[in-house]
């Protein structure tokens, strides 16, 4: 293990990610000597807390990253477009959230507890993958190591702070005038009105009626696995709920897999947390998951039309592990820091 600390910066310090991973940092105890915020010219200038100290968020400019060991994105596909091979230039482990590395063959696609031998072949850049398709591998790949994986159908239920800080701001308002009875909130970051309605539409549709997001989890899922023609398929649906994101996962297997065989594996897997009692009441949702960095599973049965297939409800916390975390734990891979976390209640 490194003894070493290190000088982290973090770009879109002020986004919902951006501030789970000033969070996040602190409470894996990850040895950070020097911390450096960036964010936009909109939000340049604000304070955030981090280790009992205040920390000015900086914009971006053309000295930023001189002498930081580690340097996290999470400011959109352009901006790392931008910048991200500039701070692996300047010396920096670069980690990023967009969607702009991802299927690179140059870069790395990273889940610690699935393909951690993968970070150590990075020339600098490393990519997070997307939310959605961290905490579907994180429960499929222990299965996928037992029984070959043969097919994956997927539809999610994602909450609005995917989108961001004014999305969630949106649902609250929209809820808030519709059960007051007020004038409806107009929709400005969605199509039409989140509130107590259901949005089959997550980033940009391509010429066959695929989402962007749905296409990242299929090619993501992929490279993550090792698996390059996987048959996956994805239908990703944005829900009226704050934080997490939840999943119904089919998957088929090359030979059969039990139910219980199924729960004892994931029961052992790292990273998943079972909960699979569904006539007691247990099972995973969104509010379970929140402000944890575990993928919950649950629902785990028979798919009644395929002998070999399974079906399993998966819930993680979007901001965390499905972002902020699983970028701390990749630089936690690379530095070798791992002893330096704490295991979260």
């Amino acid at each position: 293990m490194s003894s070493k600390s290190y000088r982290v910066g973090i770009v879109g310090a002020t986004g919902a990610v951006g501030m789970r991973m000033v969070e996040v940092l602190g409470e894996r105890h990850f040895p950070v000597c020097e911390l450096r915020l960036f964010s936009t010219v909109r939000s340049a200038g604000k304070k955030v807390s981090f280790g009992g100290d205040e920390h000015t968020v900086q914009e971006l400019g053309s000295k930023s990253f001189d002498g930081l060991d580690l340097v996290l994105f999470s400011a959109g596909t352009q901006v790392s477009l931008d910048h991200c091979w500039r701070a692996a230039e300047a010396g920096a482990l670069v980690i990023d959230n967009s969607n702009a590395w991802r299927m690179d063959r140059h870069v790395p696609l990273v889940v610690p507890e699935v393909n951690p031998k993968a970070a150590q072949k990075h020339r600098g850049l490393i990519a997070n993958p997307n939310c959605s398709t961290i905490q579907m591998v994180v429960a499929l790949a222990p299965l996928h190591r037992h029984a070959q994986i043969e097919r994956i159908v997927v539809s999610t239920y994602q909450s609005v702070s995917g989108t961001g800080l004014d999305a969630m701001a949106e649902l609250e308002a929209q809820a808030r005038a519709e059960l007051n009875g007020d004038a409806e909130v107009p929709p400005k970051v969605y199509p039409v009105t989140i509130a107590f309605n259901c949005l089959p539409h997550i980033d940009v549709f391509d010429d066959r009626g695929n989402t962007l997001e749905e296409m990242k989890m299929v090619r993501e899922t992929r490279k993550i696995l090792e698996e390059p023609g996987l048959p996956v398929t994805a239908t990703c649906v944005r829900v009226p709920v704050r934080i997490s994101h939840a999943e119904a996962v089919n998957a088929v297997f090359s030979k059969n897999l039990t139910p219980r065989i199924a729960r004892q594996i994931l029961e052992k897997a790292p990273g998943v947390v079972v909960m699979d009692d569904p006539g007691n009441r247990v099972y995973p949702h969104p509010r379970s998951a929140t402000g944890r960095d575990e993928v919950f599973v649950g629902r785990i049965r028979r798919d009644t039309s395929h002998p070999r297939g399974l079906n399993l409800w998966v819930v993680a916390d979007n901001l965390r592990k499905g972002a902020a975390t699983n970028a701390i734990q990749i630089a936690e891979l690379v530095f070798d820091t791992g002893s330096c976390q704490r295991r979260r209640k």
